[in-house]
């Protein structure tokens, strides 16, 4: 359904994204940011399932700074170099990444009302998303590593929040979540029965159930805020 296009940032930088164009009604555009595995057969999927719902979904390739082509499964192995790939990113300068995520939801702009939405690394960067940058109207991120910190707890989001978290999730404490709650009164904290990555149809932690549930709640804050 989607194919690759190159967008630019604001300081020249040409990365790939993965466009996936919306059928039917067009309801707004979506940014859709990857895990630590790259803008994998996954993720392209999940560009694809929302523009089957009407949404121009744009999927940049956020290691492209450190790393281009990457394309990881979900082996432990796989997981070791996303892991490191992630930290590289981390590592960069200020503003890192978020200069070619603003690029994204700038192209994404001409479908109408733009929401930003992200799975683990990519959750932390959609909270960091509604917080840095311009032109959104709202964000879910899914179980963002590292968002439930007090430094990213603290900051102060621009736009409605909507925060998916797994009740069994080992490298999020539901504890810090719950804390994220209360520290953000104003985002909406959907917390399930779930693990890690119970999005994903290709790791073992899915949860069709969780996964049904977060999606079904994720379109209604989506359509309320970007229709």
């Amino acid at each position: 359904m989607g194919q690759w296009i190159e967008l630019k940032a604001a300081d020249g930088f040409v990365f790939p994204a993965y466009l996936a164009k919306p059928v039917g009604q067009v309801r707004g555009g979506v940014v859709v940011l990857q895990e630590i595995f790259g803008v994998n057969s996954h993720i392209r999927a999940v560009a694809d399932g929302y523009a089957a719902d009407g949404y121009l979904a744009v999927a940049p390739a956020t290691f492209h700074r450190v790393k281009a082509g990457v394309e990881l499964g979900y082996t432990a192995e796989d997981i070791t170099a996303g892991a490191a790939l992630k930290a590289a990113v981390e590592g960069l300068p200020a503003p890192g990444v978020l200069p070619d995520i603003q690029a994204a939801i700038d192209h994404a702009k001409q479908a109408g009302k733009v929401g930003v939405l992200g799975y683990c690394w990519g959750g932390l960067l959609t909270w960091r998303s509604a917080c840095l940058l311009k032109g959104l109207a709202a964000a879910v991120p899914y179980y963002g590593g590292g968002m439930t910190g007090a430094a990213e707890a603290a900051r102060v989001p621009q736009v409605p929040v909507l925060a998916h978290f797994g009740e069994q999730d080992h490298s999020i404490p539901v504890e810090t979540a719950r804390a994220f709650a209360k520290a953000q009164p104003g985002v909406e904290v959907q917390i399930y029965a779930a693990s890690h990555g119970f999005n994903c149809d290709q790791r073992g932690a899915y949860n069709a159930a969780a996964s049904a549930l977060a999606r079904t709640r994720t379109l209604a804050f989506l359509a309320r805020h970007l229709g």
